[in-house]
């Protein structure tokens, strides 16, 4: 089969090369993996499902944890707003209240006579238009002293409400984060139990086994003659987005990370384009709903994929079927097929809306 290589940098043509070499993206399945199955396969195959999805389950909690995180730290920005335009009406209102003191001072001192009234008691012409015109100005400011002082006092409620909604809504967010933070740890642990109690050779098998289907997949994916159809070439900051994620490889996947030094499959490609000058949403799951989404034929190096038909993984297009990604706990930042996991669609960060 005809491959475009649109993978341009030099961290990516090396990192496909790695892995045609080992035949983890390209080629058909040799025919050891066809071979019968040894004692005790089918059971490992089932701690295999179970291991995949306590991790697929964990990844989808950290969806929820780094959107709850998200939310939290908007919201306490929002309220120190709110605390600093409460003080500045407050400020406000104190000076107001004086202005209209001073006025209603004046008007004491005046007699305490209505301005109309002293405009009739008033028997030269020029002193009462003169007077007249005082009389106006002095109405007209406390008009719009109490108007103001009014409007004042409305903002400064309304500033009060608003915080005591916002902050029972990041006191939500906070039991959703903390919800969302037991879960994950809870499914990672009886993840890491299940491995615990395998023995070293039934590790290697399991690691093997994962190979075996992420290379299975893959094969698939590029047996449909996919590569025929994908040609796109990356733009300036899909290249600049590809190099900084590239340079994360071998870094550690942590839940909840997003750099520098440890990533989760969101948080990398959040961070990529953040260096490539655009700012994407935090969570895969909102990448997938807020970026335009392009087909799968029109995707060039740089877009993100989407996995699994709940949005709970991404990864970074390179070129000639591969990606780099986040893969899970345990796992470093790595480069893998494209075609290694259910793709559920693809999303563009610097097209243009």
């Amino acid at each position: 089969m005809e491959r475009r290589n649109v993978g341009r940098g030099a961290a990516v043509a090396c990192a496909a090369v790695v892995l045609c070499a080992t035949g983890a993206l390209v080629g058909p399945v040799p025919a050891a993996y066809a071979a019968p199955e040894p004692e005790g396969k089918r059971d490992l195959e089932e701690v295999h499902r179970k291991i995949e999805d306590l991790y697929r389950r964990a990844e989808r909690a950290t969806d929820a944890y780094n959107a709850a995180k998200e939310q939290v730290e908007r919201q306490q920005k929002e309220i120190v707003q709110l605390a600093k335009d409460i003080v500045s009406t407050q400020e406000k209102r104190k000076e107001l209240k004086r202005q209209a003191g001073s006025l209603a001072s004046a008007q004491y001192r005046g007699g305490g006579l209505p301005a109309e009234a002293k405009l009739m008691l008033n028997k030269d012409p020029e002193g009462f238009l003169d007077h007249a015109t005082l009389a106006r100005k002095g109405q007209h400011a406390v008009r719009t002293v109490l108007g103001q002082l009014a409007r004042t006092e409305s903002d400064l409620q309304g500033y009060a409400q608003d915080a005591t909604d916002r902050w029972d809504r990041l006191e939500k967010e906070r039991k959703k984060k903390a919800a969302a933070k037991k879960d994950i740890e809870k499914k990672i642990d009886a993840a890491e139990r299940i491995e615990s109690q395998l023995k070293a050779e039934e590790k290697e098998r399991l690691k093997q086994l994962e190979e075996d289907r992420a290379h299975q997949a893959q094969a698939k994916w590029l047996d449909s003659g996919i590569l025929d159809e994908i040609g796109g070439v990356a733009s300036a900051q899909g290249k600049k987005a590809i190099s900084y994620a590239t340079a994360q490889i071998g870094k550690n996947y942590v839940w909840g990370a997003e750099g520098p030094d440890t990533f989760d499959c969101s948080g990398l490609t959040m961070r990529a384009w953040e260096a490539a000058g655009r700012a994407i949403p935090r969570t895969s799951q909102e990448q997938w709903r807020q970026l335009p989404r392009i087909d799968i034929e029109d995707m060039r190096p740089g877009d993100l994929i989407i996995y699994h038909e709940d949005a709970s993984h991404v990864g970074m297009y390179l070129g000639d079927g591969t990606i780099v990604h986040a893969p899970r706990p345990g796992r470093q930042v790595t480069v893998a097929g494209a075609g290694s996991m259910r793709i559920l669609g693809v999303v563009r960060p610097d097209a243009k809306a």
